[in-house]
């Protein structure tokens, strides 16, 4: 604990006698300065004990009053007054100028040289320091025993919450809390969402001191873990009180100890997911042979199973903002859905190549859940989602997905199933701007003519199409005679040089007819 007042005047030694304040003797002393000026504000810090013989103060009343309130402005815990020299004892005036204001202040008998009192604070401050760093030093050795522990992260966590009398919490690079001390802490972790995710953004090492989650009076302090840009993890603590300087730095060496461990085993994860994409690839390509060979055992039943190929994507730009980072967004999902394959003890495939993540997982897993919960929530990407297949079929579900893909981002929605588009219409899918454009170029002749001439050969040409060829039907719906349809379908046939007996072109013209609206 650092000097107070208290503790000087407790010291036999020195002899000090308390004149005023004696309820505010508690408060800690950060330094001793001596000072003979009748304003030493300018040369203070606060927090310290002012130390002087008053040869320059005199005894006037309001002078002596004004000094004592310039004192206690600048945060000065205590006055210390020597007698013997400038004055034979403490002026009274100044005794009730230090009592009004509630300023500790001190009788320094002549034999009591101003040294000794900078001493004894300046010992008491260097074994609290000593006190601190043995302190830290010990627990940090306690941290990396328990760091070398079976259960590594569990028993580093538990020294750490014992140590700061709090809680802490680890997370993965996905923000998700992967162990927490004490048990209770997890759910009060995981109300830091928001505050991880801002952390994120920030390339590592960084930091963070937020309020507590929920309300709570904690305070709690995030930091980064890892050596590159992306984190690989997060630590949180919480204390009911700010964390002292010995207290950080065994926070600081939780750090280290976590981001080491962490940077090994994202060695081997790293590895591990260079692996499962050249596997991935190999599926893709129609090697599924060679794949299982080469996989082995490593990822149980899961090329044995019915499994499915998700495709990712960033959204068309016009469908998100501009502030939005895609990228981020893909390697943060890629981040969650590993995250929720090992909470769920669930194999998964999973290729991050530019802006492209594709993931095969096991049909009707949490791992293919999981996904297209979180492809829902970011609004800056897309997918598509094949139907299930064998091993031996991925090839055609990778296709499955692509096409689900280019349906999503046209659509502008989330995520859209191979299934949805076959069990869907085309016609949505005219909206294109190239199909557009060739609806106009086909259909120009035509409405060139109607423009200029008469016959309303577009609307007679719909009529004929809808109606399949049937001649009298067609013709009924337009209140013409069937002669007349007949004209006009071979003066169709003439503008655009096309035979309406050919199935392709009148296949054509109805969907040119359908995105021409």
């Amino acid at each position: 604990m650092p000097p107070t007042l208290a503790s000087l005047v407790r010291a036999s030694a020195l002899k000090l006698t308390v004149l005023a304040g004696g309820d505010r003797l508690d408060a800690p002393v950060r330094w001793v300065h001596t000072s003979e000026l009748d304003d030493p504000t300018p040369y203070l810090e606060g927090g310290e004990l002012l130390l002087t013989t008053g040869l320059k103060l005199g005894t006037d009343a309001e002078a002596l009053r004004a000094y004592v309130y310039r004192l206690a402005d600048a945060g000065v815990v205590g006055l210390g007054f020597g007698v013997g020299l400038g004055h034979d004892a403490v002026p009274e005036a100044l005794v009730s100028a230090a009592e009004q204001r509630g300023l500790p202040l001190l009788r320094v008998p002549r034999p009591t040289p101003f040294i000794a009192i900078s001493k004894a604070v300046s010992a008491a401050i260097a074994a609290e320091q000593y006190k601190a760093v043995t302190a830290s030093l010990e627990a940090q050795r306690e941290l990396t025993r328990a760091a070398l522990a079976p259960d590594g992260t569990g028993a580093l966590l538990s020294r750490l919450a014992a140590h700061l009398d709090g809680w802490a919490a680890l997370y993965d690079a996905s923000g998700a809390v992967v162990a927490a001390s004490p048990d209770w802490a997890g759910r009060r972790a995981a109300r830091l969402g928001g505050e991880i995710e801002r952390l994120r953004a920030r390339p590592a090492p960084a930091s963070a001191a937020v309020a507590g989650p929920g309300g709570t009076d904690d305070r709690v302090e995030i930091q980064s873990l890892g050596t590159g840009r992306r984190p690989r993890g997060f630590l949180a603590v919480g204390t009911a009180e700010r964390l002292e300087t010995s207290d950080r730095y065994v926070v600081q060496a939780a750090v280290a100890l976590l981001t080491l461990s962490l940077e090994q085993s994202g060695s081997l994860q790293d590895a591990e997911r260079r692996f499962g994409a050249a596997l991935l690839r190999m599926l893709l390509a129609g090697e599924s042979g060679h794949a299982r060979t080469v996989a082995g055992r490593r990822y149980g039943t899961l090329l044995e199973r019915p499994v499915r190929v998700l495709v990712v994507q960033p959204a068309p730009r016009q469908d998100r903002a501009e502030r939005d980072d895609p990228q981020a967004a893909l390697a943060l999902l890629a981040d969650q859905v590993e995250a929720a394959a090992a909470r769920a003890a669930e194999p998964l495939l999973a290729e991050l190549d530019g802006p492209r993540l594709t993931v095969l997982a096991a049909d009707g897993g949490a791992v293919l859940a999981a996904c297209a919960e979180l492809v829902g929530a970011a609004e800056e990407l897309a997918a598509g989602l094949s139907a299930a297949a064998s091993a031996d079929a991925v090839p055609a579900a990778g296709g499955q997905a692509e096409r689900a893909l280019a349906v999503a981002r046209r659509r502008g929605r989330a995520l859209v199933e191979h299934g949805e588009v076959g069990a869907g219409s085309i016609l949505p899918l005219l909206g294109d701007e190239a199909v557009r454009a060739f609806a106009e170029g086909l259909l120009r002749p035509l409405h060139d003519h109607d423009a200029t001439s008469r016959g309303d050969l577009v609307r007679s040409l719909r009529a004929w199409l809808s109606r399949h060829g049937q001649w009298d039907a067609a013709a009924a719906d337009l209140g013409v005679h069937r002669h007349t349809l007949r004209y006009r379908m071979r003066r169709v046939e003439e503008i655009l040089g096309r035979s309406l007996d050919d199935p392709d072109v009148r296949m054509e013209l109805w969907l040119a007819l359908k995105s021409d609206g």
